[in-house]
């Protein structure tokens, strides 16, 4: 697979802030340093850089799972070193930030909130590589069209909210954060009835076991990518609103954001 950057300057999906519209909006300020700011939109921007590296990852590994494709498989499996260099790269970015800059406030918020979230993006890569992992394994056996219709229709909402949570860090839009934090109900939904399926189908004829257990740990991967998708937009609401909604019920964060508004 080619080194597939999507920069958000390239990407369709995204909506790149521009330098004036940027530090221009309520959530980013001036600072006297115009080389911070500069600092402060680069880590944005590669953030959304390595969101679509991501997504392209998980786009090619539910190919791969869905077509039994293992040329892709190994593809995704090989270019996960390119998720990993990219995350420390950026790791590094803002350490060195915090050192010279000494950020507080929102400034401080932002930089947490990047560092959490390229964390959250490299874990996604790894649950992309381990379903083309499941991929190449399920390429030798005949799964039923039914179990990989169910799976790709869970993979296909986890990549929307994957997507969303993208755009919502590149807005800071703290509605469209909340959206998908309800959205993952749904996926949460979608991933319970396969995993009730698969047992019905292993109670029925034991033979089908080891491809059950692997379409539940694929779906059990794209589940987890749809949480940390919503982390991801937990950290966009931290940033704009400075609330940390983390372990605290969606009723309940629409009532402070509310008292907050």
């Amino acid at each position: 697979m080619r080194f597939l950057l999507r920069p958000i300057l390239f990407n369709p999906r995204f909506i790149a802030p521009t330098m004036t519209s940027l530090f221009d909006s309520e959530n980013i300020h001036h600072h006297i340093s115009k080389q911070y700011d500069h600092e402060l939109l680069d880590i944005r921007n590669r953030v959304l850089t390595l969101g679509g590296l991501v997504e392209e990852q998980v786009e090619s590994a539910v190919a791969a799972l869905a077509e039994c494709d293992v040329d892709l498989a190994k593809r995704v499996v090989t270019d996960d070193y390119k998720v990993n260099s990219m995350e420390v790269a950026i790791d590094e970015e803002c350490t060195q930030i915090i050192a010279r800059r000494q950020p507080a406030a929102r400034d401080l918020r932002l930089i947490v909130a990047v560092i959490k979230t390229i964390t959250d993006l490299e874990r996604i890569g790894d649950e992309a590589k381990r379903i083309a992992r499941i991929a190449m394994d399920l390429a030798d056996h005949l799964p039923r069209k039914s179990q990989l219709t169910d799976l790709q229709q869970l993979a296909q909402h986890v990549r929307e909210l994957l997507r969303e949570s993208l755009d919502s860090f590149a807005r800071m839009d703290v509605d469209e954060a909340l959206r998908v934090v309800q959205e993952d109900r749904q996926v949460d939904r979608e991933y319970e009835s396969i995993m009730r399926q698969q047992i019905t189908y292993m109670m029925e004829n034991p033979r089908s076991i080891p491809i059950s257990l692997d379409i539940m740990w694929s779906a059990r991967s794209l589940e987890r990518i749809g949480d940390r998708s919503c982390n991801i937009c937990e950290y966009v609401i931290y940033y704009v609103k400075g609330k940390n909604i983390r372990h605290i019920s969606l009723e309940q964060v629409e009532k402070d954001l509310r008292r907050i508004y």
